[in-house]
C-alpha cells in the first residue's frame, strides 16, 4: 500500500503551485522579484524560475476558479498593503481546508493513495470515523468477491449477457447507495471473468435492491450474487439442501414484493431465481451474508454443476 498523509500533498503539490501563482500575480501587481521573494519567504531566484520560467504546477489545483479568486485577492492586499502576511496566510490556509472537504486535495491524495478510492473520505476535517472503516470492510469484502469470482473456474459460462454482479450492504443498509458493488458489472471475456473496476457503493441497482430485500427479513443477509438461470444449477443448490425460490422477473416494485415473499415463507432463501420474460433475461441470485460468502457459495454451485 502506498501510505501518503495529506500534509505531503499540501507542501508537494499544493503551496508551490500557490507561491507560482502569487509571484505571478504580485508581478503584474508591479512588485520587484525581491519585494516578492520577502512576501513569499523563497529566494529571488526562486521568484525568478517562478516569474520568468516554466515551474511545474499541480493543474488540479492551479485551475480551480477558487485559487484564482484567493491568489488574485491575496497579491492586490499585499500590493496594495491592506493585508500583511498573517491576513496572507489566513487566507491560504482557508483554502487549503476548503480543498481538504471532499475538494481536490481529496482527489489528489487518492491519486497518489489509491487505497483511498471510492471511501468518500473526509478524515481531513472530521477526523477517524468509525463508520468509514465499516465502510472500508465492505468494499473489501466486495473486492473479495470478485476475486472468488475471476478465479473460479466455470464461473465465466455461468455470466448472464446483461453481465454479473456481486454486492455487500453496509449493517444498517436502507437504500441502493448503501450497497456496494462492481461499477459497470463484471463480464465475461473469451472465457474469462472480467472484472472492469474497483467496488463502489451504489454501483448495482438490481443486486442492491435484492440484498435489500432480503435484509427486510434477515438484516444478516447482506450479500448477492447474480448469475444465469441454470437448472443444472438450480438442481444441485436443491441437493446441497439449499432453500431455493422462484420469483417473478417483472422489475415493477420488485424489492417491496420480494420482501413480502420472504416474510410470507419466514425466510429468506440462499438461492432466488426467475425464468425470464419479454426483454428480461432469466437470472438467479445467490445469498449469502456478505458478497465474498455468496461469491464462495456460487463458485461451489457451478463446478459441481458442471460436474453433474
Amino acid at each position: 500500500m502506498s501510505l501518503r498523509l495529506p500534509s505531503e500533498i499540501v507542501v508537494e503539490d499544493v503551496l508551490p503551485t500557490l507561491r507560482v501563482l502569487l509571484a505571478r500575480e504580485l508581478a503584474a501587481h508591479g512588485l520587484t522579484q525581491q519585494e516578492i521573494a520577502s512576501h513569499l519567504g523563497v529566494t529571488q531566484a526562486a521568484v525568478s524560475t517562478y516569474v520568468s520560467g516554466d515551474p511545474a504546477v499541480e493543474p488540479v489545483i492551479a485551475d480551480h476558479h477558487r485559487t484564482g479568486e484567493t491568489v488574485e485577492r491575496v497579491a492586490a492586499g499585499l500590493a496594495g498593503g491592506e493585508m500583511d502576511g498573517y491576513d496572507a496566510l489566513a487566507e491560504i490556509l482557508a483554502l487549503v481546508r476548503t480543498f481538504e472537504d471532499r475538494g481536490p486535495i481529496c482527489e489528489l491524495h487518492e491519486d497518489a493513495m489509491p487505497a483511498l478510492d471510492g471511501l468518500g473520505c473526509d478524515l481531513c476535517v472530521r477526523g477517524a470515523n468509525p463508520e468509514l472503516r465499516t465502510e472500508r470492510a465492505v468494499l473489501d469484502d466486495v473486492r473479495e468477491a470478485a476475486r472468488v469470482l475471476s478465479t473460479s473456474p466455470g464461473v465465466a459460462a455461468a455470466v448472464p449477457n446483461v453481465g454479473t454482479n456481486v454486492g455487500t450492504a453496509l449493517p444498517d443498509a436502507d437504500d441502493v447507495a448503501d450497497v456496494a458493488a462492481i461499477p459497470g458489472r463484471i463480464y465475461e471475456r473469451s472465457g474469462r471473468v472480467e472484472v472492469p473496476a474497483n467496488p463502489e457503493f451504489g454501483a448495482s441497482e438490481h443486486v442492491a435492491t435484492t440484498v435489500l430485500a432480503a435484509m427486510g427479513v434477515a438484516p444478516d443477509r447482506r450479500g448477492a450474487v447474480n448469475l444465469a438461470t441454470d437448472d443444472a444449477l438450480l438442481d444441485v443448490a436443491t441437493a446441497r439442501g439449499l432453500d431455493v425460490m422462484e420469483f417473478d422477473a417483472g422489475y415493477e416494485d420488485r424489492g417491496q414484493r420480494l420482501t413480502e415473499q420472504f416474510a410470507e415463507r419466514g425466510a429468506v432463501p440462499d438461492v432466488l431465481f426467475h425464468r425470464g420474460a419479454f426483454g428480461i433475461e432469466p437470472i438467479t441470485y445467490v445469498l449469502g451474508e456478505t458478497g465474498a460468502d455468496a461469491a464462495r457459495t456460487t463458485a461451489e454451485l457451478v463446478d459441481d454443476a458442471a460436474d453433474a
